[in-house]
């Protein structure tokens, strides 16, 4: 099974950048060995198990927490039996796509 969870934490209430809570997150989803990905609106990673992605987003928010009192979190979650290495395979049929036209 491939459980992709996309996510973003941050701070409530911050003025200015949130750079820098964002990177504690960050550093928690690459210390955990899970594949991931990070760009401008979200972290994405992968895990074999609900509660194994589950577990890294908990952290991650919880190291948000620890610097703010009140955090936001937005999730969205891709489940699905019998794939392997979704992160990479979703975004390369896209572009094998588009190199098709």
């Amino acid at each position: 099974m491939s459980v992709l969870v996309a996510f973003s934490v941050a701070p409530s209430g911050a003025d200015g950048s949130v750079a820098e809570y964002v990177a504690e997150a960050v550093r928690v989803v690459r210390e955990s060995g899970l594949p991931n990905r990070t760009d401008a609106m979200f972290t994405t990673i992968e895990g074999e198990s609900w509660d194994e992605v589950m577990d890294v987003v908990r952290r991650a928010t919880d190291a948000v927490r620890a610097r703010s009192s009140r955090v936001s979190l937005v999730l969205k979650a891709d489940i699905r039996d019998g794939v392997d290495n979704a992160i990479e395979t979703k975004v390369r049929r896209i572009e094998e796509r588009l190199a098709d036209r």
